[in-house]
This record gives structure tokens, C-alpha cells and sequence, in this order.
């Protein structure tokens, strides 16, 4: 009996779904606006997003300018984002915001465009762009909605991609450093600390400025290794100032005394 039972509800399962299916096609195919509109609603209600996706980009055209045509564009954005389509969505999600500048839910289209950009931001190691554009959306609506209550939440979001950014940079001074690229690690090295002047990789990166400048001067041809020397030193002076208990300071005063030394060998007077 039991056996029975499962095989009609079954069958009677797979009658609906396929009663489904064929209302959806008719309805897509040859239902009035008005159809459309109601089918794609009922839908994005019941979490059918791929089915009211279709009927809501065509909808979107026919009520523009319309009391619908702001519920249409809210849940075609929706749609997409709840589909995975984060790009269509964030931009969507800010149309809306364009569209309907005075409407209650423009507070929220703007937060969630820029989510959007926050959810295709990459990992530390690939191209940041996507998280240099999340940074930009998220403080505009920080600007614009100073007091909403997803600031706190858009500003931590802001930390965790500065934070992304900041590794990504440190990496790359660190990549300079160990190929033996002393010129570019010098100046990936300045930009991080100018850039992230709080960053907890400084004090490493400003004892591998240190190094760098020193290698770059013993790679030198004789003409360039006068500056270069100055440099080293300069770079350890301002090491010492500002880190005088670092780990580093051991082996930063030994290249510092071996630049005093091809100083005094190349009789070079410096600073």
C-alpha cells in the first residue's frame, strides 16, 4: 500500500512539474503583459528566479516610466544576483538607484551594487580592479547614506579590501626583492608604505629597502655607486629612527657597516 502511495504521489509530482513547465511556456510565449507580469511576481516569490528572469528583462522595456516599472527593475536585480550573476546584478542594482533616486529602496540598491563589486573581488594574487571599484561604490554610499545602518557593515567590508590591497602590494615589493629587481623593489617598497602607512609589513619592508638600496650600489657601475651608497645609508638612518627595538636592526647594521666600508674604499665622503 505504502509502495502504491509513493508511486501516485510521484506521478502526481512529476503531472504538476510538467503542468508547470507548460503554463511557463504559454505564459512566455503568447500571455498578455498583464500575464507576464503576475507569472514573473508569483515566480521571484517562490524563489524561481531563472523562470521570472526572462519575463522580467522583457518587462523591464514595457513598464519603464510606470508604477510597475520600479517593483520590475528591484526584482530583475534580485534575480540576477540570486542566480549568481553578481556583474549584471551590481549594475542593475545601481540602474535602479539612477532610475529611482527618491524611492526607499534606493539605500538599499546602492549598498547591494556595491556587495556586488565586493563579491567578484578576486583573491590577493590576481588583478585587483574589481576590488579598487568596491572600495569606490562602498564609500559613495557611505557618502550619500552617512546614517543608514549598513555603514558600520560597508566600512569593515572597506577594511577587508584595503586589506587585500595591502597584501597584494607587499607581495609584490617582496617579488621585486627576491628577483633580484633591487630598482622596482625600491619603489614598491616606497609605495606601500606611502600608500599603507600603517601597514604591519613596514618594518620588514623598510629593512629590505635597506638591502635593496645596498645590492643595487654593489651591482652598480663605479659612476652610480656614490648616490646609490647615500642612499643605503639614508635608507638605514631612517630604519634605525623609526624602528630602534626592530628584529632587523642586527643585520641592518651590518649592511650599514659594510657601506661604510666601500665608502672608505671608494673614497666616497658621505652624509
Amino acid at each position: 500500500m505504502l509502495k502504491h502511495l509513493k508511486y501516485f504521489l510521484s506521478v502526481s509530482a512529476f503531472i504538476l512539474m510538467l503542468s508547470a513547465c507548460d503554463n511557463y511556456a504559454r505564459v512566455a510565449k503568447k500571455g498578455t503583459i498583464e500575464q507576464k507580469y503576475e507569472y514573473a511576481i508569483k515566480a521571484y516569490d517562490k524563489g524561481q528566479y531563472s523562470r521570472a528572469l526572462p519575463l522580467l528583462e522583457e518587462l523591464i522595456t514595457v513598464y519603464r516610466g510606470t508604477e510597475n516599472g520600479e517593483k520590475v527593475l528591484y526584482y530583475y536585480a534580485y534575480s540576477n544576483y540570486n542566480t549568481g550573476d553578481y556583474i549584471l546584478s551590481g549594475y542593475h542594482f545601481k540602474n535602479f538607484a539612477r532610475s529611482f533616486p527618491n524611492s526607499p529602496k534606493t539605500e538599499e540598491c546602492l549598498y547591494m551594487s556595491a556587495y556586488c563589486y565586493y563579491l567578484t573581488s578576486p583573491g590577493y594574487s590576481l588583478d585587483q580592479t574589481d576590488t579598487r571599484a568596491a572600495i569606490r561604490e562602498f564609500q559613495a554610499f557611505v557618502n550619500q547614506f552617512p546614517k543608514s545602518t549598513r555603514v558600520a557593515e560597508a566600512n569593515e567590508i572597506i577594511g577587508k579590501l584595503h586589506n587585500k590591497l595591502e597584501i597584494k602590494a607587499y607581495e609584490i615589493a617582496k617579488q621585486y626583492y627576491h628577483t633580484t629587481n633591487y630598482k622596482s623593489a625600491i619603489v614598491a617598497i616606497a609605495n606601500v608604505t606611502k600608500d599603507f602607512p600603517d601597514s604591519k609589513y613596514n618594518e620588514e619592508l623598510s629593512f629590505l629597502l635597506v638591502k635593496s638600496h645596498y645590492l643595487l650600489t654593489i651591482n652598480s657601475i663605479d659612476s652610480k655607486k656614490a648616490e646609490r651608497l647615500q642612499s643605503t645609508v639614508d635608507a638605514y638612518q631612517k630604519f634605525v629612527d623609526k624602528y630602534p627595538k626592530s628584529s632587523y636592526l642586527k643585520d641592518a647594521g651590518s649592511i650599514y657597516d659594510s657601506a661604510l666600508k666601500l665608502k672608505q674604499k671608494l673614497k666616497i665622503q658621505t652624509s
